[in-house]
């Protein structure tokens, strides 16, 4: 496990390295395409509920894709970390999103003290849209470590009849040949960079 871990780190290291180096012109370009092959999959054009990440200045940006789940009608429902725990809670518009509070890491979310839907309590979700540090072509997934996702990912499968479709969002750049995991990581269904 302690060898696992290193590993994972390791690469962690690597790749903020490899985020850094990328212009914000060429982010912008990979964000966009991204967005149009996420468009043109069946998966996603059959999604009613749907739960994004909000990004941050390393992540593939995920604004345009927020702006076509609401232009399509679709719903949208967005992380809200607690502790150890993270939940997906629904987001009523664009205006919603721009009002949202800055976590200490910096990201967009809904305040805790705020009653939201929660996905899981009204019908959960048709498909997940995962952020991650580095991935692989058949869909393992490096998080940042805190575990989150793979956690929420199993409650997920619980407590839904149908398993969401899982789709990684990421630059080129993080396409690694493997990842070290273990059976706690979830792959996911595919994955989404730019070429």
């Amino acid at each position: 496990m302690a060898a696992l871990t290193s590993a994972k780190n390791a690469l962690r290291k690597k790749m903020k390295k490899t985020l850094q180096n990328i212009s914000l012109q060429k982010k912008k370009e990979q964000s966009i395409n991204v967005l149009k092959k996420l468009c043109a999959l069946k998966q996603y054009q059959d999604s009613k509920r749907i739960s994004l990440y909000l990004s941050t200045k390393d992540e593939l940006d995920t604004l345009p894709i927020l702006k076509h789940i609401f232009d399509a009608g679709k719903e949208a429902f967005v992380p809200r970390y607690q502790g150890k725990t993270m939940e997906m809670v629904k987001l009523k518009s664009l205006e919603d999103y721009e009002t949202l509070p800055l976590t200490k890491w910096n990201i967009k979310q809904p305040s805790l003290t705020e009653c939201r839907e929660n996905a899981l309590e009204t019908g959960g979700l048709d498909l997940i849209i995962l952020p991650g540090v580095a991935f692989t072509i058949n869909g393992k997934r490096l998080g940042h470590g805190m575990g989150y996702y793979d956690k929420y990912l199993k409650i997920c499968f619980q407590r839904q009849i149908t398993r969401p479709y899982l789709i990684a969002v990421g630059f080129k750049e993080q396409i690694q040949n493997d990842i070290p995991t273990n059976e706690d990581d979830v792959l996911v269904d595919i994955v989404l960079v730019d070429k």
